[in-house]
């Protein structure tokens, strides 16, 4: 599958739903998001059951303010529409494929239960009402 650049106009679209989209947030000017570019786009050809798209940070800062990018490159990984994974810095192609491989073996469901489990402890108040409760 091609590689689809994200925009702020596309980003939902592309981004929401089921399965798996590798991000990569890059600028023309950055040295390593140019070295990591050939990897990025090798690994989207071998991977075709992934959406695989990148976000021109100069094109787009609007996008890159929203996820608070303050390092290119960054990767991230969202899967059905919950983001799993975010770093900055390029990947060695091994370690970017390892990466997508633990991202499809995640049981979503579990992953989903835990952040509702985190943001229900966040808002519970504690017995003395000054804040979430202590475990």
């Amino acid at each position: 599958m091609a590689t689809v650049e994200l925009t702020k106009e596309n980003f939902d679209e592309v981004v929401s739903g089921d399965g798996l989209t590798v991000i990569d947030f890059w600028a023309a000017w950055c040295g390593p998001c140019r070295q990591f570019a050939p990897t990025f786009e090798r690994v989207s050809e071998a991977t075709p059951d992934v959406v695989f798209a990148k976000v021109d940070t100069e094109a787009q800062p609007e996008l890159a303010a929203a996820f608070s990018i303050s390092s290119i490159p960054t990767i991230m990984l969202v899967r059905d529409n919950v983001m799993v994974y975010a770093q900055p810095g390029a990947l060695p192609e091994a370690a970017l494929v390892d990466l997508i491989g633990q991202a499809k073996g995640l049981d979503m469901d579990a992953v989903k239960q835990q952040i509702e489990s985190e943001k229900a402890d966040a808002g519970t108040p504690s017995p003395n009402g000054d804040g979430p409760a202590q475990a």
